[in-house]
């Protein structure tokens, strides 16, 4: 296989880890959906999204994009637009580190997204 396959290869993997650990999220009173979407012209965007009792959805994501010779990886966790947990735009050459950084941004925002479900659940109540 050459690099351009392996690359392809390892890129597909990164997102798949990144699907699965923000797809096994769960809150018992709180209904939630994954989604995964591609970026225009070169990006894909994963993550969750959970719709609260009063409506709102709050949504944990990545995203990873391509940009002539950069990669740029995203994370965030936000209720209708208000940022809980915005992750800084980390722009890396190649894509292995991104693949790392995406990897990161995604184990990040699972840690904490039963501390920030809580929170916007109490604010209902």
């Amino acid at each position: 296989m050459d690099s351009e396959s392996l690359a392809a290869a390892g890129l597909l993997a990164g997102l798949t880890r990144a699907a699965e650990l923000l797809a096994r999220l769960r809150h018992p009173f709180v209904r939630s959906a994954p989604y995964t979407y591609t970026l225009p012209p070169a990006g894909v965007r994963t993550g969750i999204a959970f719709t609260l009792p009063d409506g709102r959805e709050l949504r944990f994501e990545v995203s990873l994009s391509a940009d002539g010779d950069a990669f740029h990886v995203t994370g965030a966790a936000d209720a209708e637009g208000d940022v809980l947990l915005g992750l800084p735009r980390r722009t890396v050459p190649g894509i292995l580190d991104a693949l790392a950084v995406l990897d990161d941004y995604a184990t990040e925002l699972v840690g904490e997204a039963g501390r920030l479900l809580d929170g916007q659940l109490d604010e209902i109540v």
